[in-house]
């Protein structure tokens, strides 16, 4: 991992997202940066809204990249995921330099918890991190009926103190090399109060499934079709074997085979009453320290997260399988003799 450029260059910070190259997070960041003049700012992102796609990457077809007009930056509006557009923006494909820092976000809601592994934003960083270059996720709590567009450039000025603070490690050769920065800042960021180092913590939103009212009634379509007596067996190609991925039945009692399709048109769900599971709830133990991402956020804290590129099981878990397979293996050997 390479420092800062010598002082009489500016810092190059490249800037990602999951929600959009148009969404008001990543403009907001990209103006305030663009403001201070002290960097050079360049954009790879999304040209649509790629939420919770995880580290996902594009593989087997090629990638739209289309040049944005955005006042004060270089910027490409890219067809794939974000962790496609870190990857494409650090690999000189693009840009004729390699950041020196990469930021994503500033996403529309909070990452912390297991919500790190659905982040698209999150992984935006973590691709970054992969090769070598640093970077830092950033994620503001937008509330419904509390939050609004200008709490984004808010949320950008509150981050130039942790962006300065990295580039400055940077060029000293301090920041550490084996992790990247997960940041969240609070809703009312504009009385925040103050930074704090915190750790992932285990918080998931509770989520279901619910069917819901499709458009065709009762959810299903009679298609009535002459078909010879062996077209489920025979190598005729002209008779469907799947039907848009739905289920197919056929009817005994009809003299003609009545194909079905039943489609059951089913979306997320979230239990409003108990939003967020607590690491009390899954870990068993209270955190009194407040020192998980979560918990420090909801107290008004911008929470600053040093994050791995694997989620390490913990010790007890690893003494446990250590064991279990020692166990096992000695079980095989005498079963076999």
């Amino acid at each position: 991992m390479e420092g800062v450029r010598d002082s009489s260059t500016r810092p190059v910070i490249m800037v990602t997202n999951d929600d959009g190259i148009d969404a008001p997070g990543l403009r907001a960041l990209v103006q305030v940066l663009v403001s201070t003049n002290l960097y050079e700012v360049l954009v790879c992102a999304p040209d649509s809204e790629k939420s919770a796609v995880s580290h996902s990457i594009t593989w087997r077809h090629a990638l739209s990249v289309n040049r944005v007009e955005i006042e004060g930056t270089t910027a490409y509006a890219v067809s794939g995921t974000p962790a496609d557009c870190a990857s494409l923006g650090i690999s000189k494909a693009l840009f004729s330099t390699i950041p020196d820092l990469v930021i994503s976000g500033i996403n529309m809601g909070s990452n912390c918890g297991y919500h790190v592994v659905y982040s698209g934003t999150v992984a935006g960083a973590r691709e970054a991190f992969f090769y070598g270059v640093p970077s830092l996720a950033i994620s503001y709590d937008w509330v419904r009926g509390k939050s609004s567009i200008q709490d984004f450039k808010l949320g950008a000025e509150a981050s130039l103190p942790i962006i300065n603070a990295i580039l400055a490690a940077l060029k000293n050769k301090t920041y550490p090399q084996n992790c990247f920065l997960n940041m969240d800042l609070p809703t009312d960021v504009a009385n925040h109060k103050g930074y704090k180092a915190t750790k992932q913590g285990t918080s998931i939103i509770k989520m279901g499934w619910t069917q819901v009212t499709s458009d065709i009634e009762g959810g299903k379509i009679l298609s009535t079709m002459t078909m010879e007596t062996d077209s489920l067996t025979g190598p005729k190609t002209d008779v469907p074997s799947t039907i848009s991925g739905n289920l197919l039945f056929k009817r005994e009692e009809d003299k003609e085979d009545t194909v079905i399709h039943e489609t059951h048109v089913i979306e997320r769900s979230i239990d409003l009453e108990q939003v967020v599971k607590t690491e009390v709830e899954i870990k068993g133990q209270q955190y009194d320290d407040g020192d998980t991402d979560h918990q420090a956020l909801q107290e008004g804290y911008i929470t600053v997260t040093p994050l791995g590129a694997l989620s390490n099981a913990e010790t007890d878990c690893q003494s446990y399988f250590k064991d279990w397979l020692s166990c096992l293996v000695e079980f095989s050997s005498s079963s076999s003799l």
